[in-house]
């Protein structure tokens, strides 16, 4: 059996210890299961806390490498604190799935039960975790270095360059314009039930528009007022097929001709998708281009 101490001394917040969370994991001990969930719910939490930061460029005049750190250490107290006591609900979620797991029955003591007519942080927002995190929480667990404006390019950049080339731009602008839309990645468009609509560049479902659509609210502006509307967006298969649907709507449209002119830079092209009519937020063109010149994003191109 692994020794609870070590548990909780070694591997709060340790994303490099995930590999003993899951062989902790695997013990018969329900109290060693109960410690590992709350260890994960804890460096969940904190996952959860470095993805908003990265989603957001830290290119001001009072940044540092130092608030960053003190940063980091705010945001590992935030996560402990969090997990501690009654928790988000994610820590009892996942000793009732292990415990299911291994066919042991569950010990009552170990997890809260909502108040009736209540429900859990975790049970609330359960629709919209993948199945394969669903079945089996801790193996699933994706790789702890890489940030998500790293892993968004990564996975992004064949295509980005496949459309960037038949458009003539550089592939980086279609990153940042994907970056605005999706939240780099962590806010793309997805169903009730889950199902990613592929949808990176928030493109609506016009009236010609004959394949998948997906319903989400948004937010629209009318006269520099923002309201919220239901609106159809378009549904695509994979990434591949957003781009190449992202890449025909600019080609194939005149007004858009202005974001793809030769030698365009980076405001150049924002300010030629906001004049085309891409958005109706009146900050639009200065987003993606503060996204395009940030920090962020050239350490997210660094190796791509």
């Amino acid at each position: 059996m692994i020794n609870q101490l070590d548990i909780s001394s070694d591997f709060a917040l340790d994303v490099n210890g995930v590999g003993k969370l899951r062989l902790a994991a695997k013990t018969d001990s329900q109290s060693s299961i109960k410690e590992v969930a709350k260890q994960f719910e804890s460096l969940f939490v904190n996952m959860m806390l470095k993805s908003m930061r990265d989603a957001t460029p830290q290119d001001g005049m009072l940044d540092s490498s130092a608030t960053s750190m003190y940063t980091g250490i705010l945001d590992q107290q935030m996560s402990q604190k969090l997990s501690s006591g009654g928790g988000l609900g994610l820590a009892d979620f996942m000793v009732k799935q292990m415990t299911r797991s291994q066919g042991v029955p569950l010990d009552p003591s170990l997890v809260k039960e909502p108040r009736q007519g209540g429900i859990s942080l975790a049970a609330k927002h359960f629709a919209f975790v993948p199945p394969e995190i669903k079945s089996n929480p801790l193996a699933q667990i994706k790789e702890a270095g890489a940030s998500p404006p790293k892993t968004f390019v990564d996975k992004l950049w064949p295509h980005a360059a496949e459309a960037g080339k038949e458009l003539g731009i550089p592939a980086q602008f279609l990153i940042g314009h994907a970056a605005l839309e999706s939240g780099w990645g962590q806010r793309e468009i997805r169903d009730a039930a889950g199902n990613n609509s592929h949808n990176l560049f928030g493109i609506k479902a016009g009236k010609n528009w004959t394949g998948r659509v997906m319903e989400i609210t948004t937010t629209e502006y009318v006269n520099g007022v923002a309201n919220k509307s239901v609106e159809k967006f378009r549904a695509y298969d994979s990434y591949a097929d957003a781009f190449r649907d992202y890449a025909g709507l600019l080609r194939n449209s005149p007004r858009y001709a202005a974001a793809l002119e030769p030698g365009q830079d980076a405001a150049g092209f924002a300010r030629g998708l906001q004049q085309g009519g891409y958005a109706t937020d009146p900050l639009y063109a200065s987003k993606i281009t503060r996204i395009l010149n940030s920090k962020t994003m050239q350490q997210a191109l660094a190796t791509a």
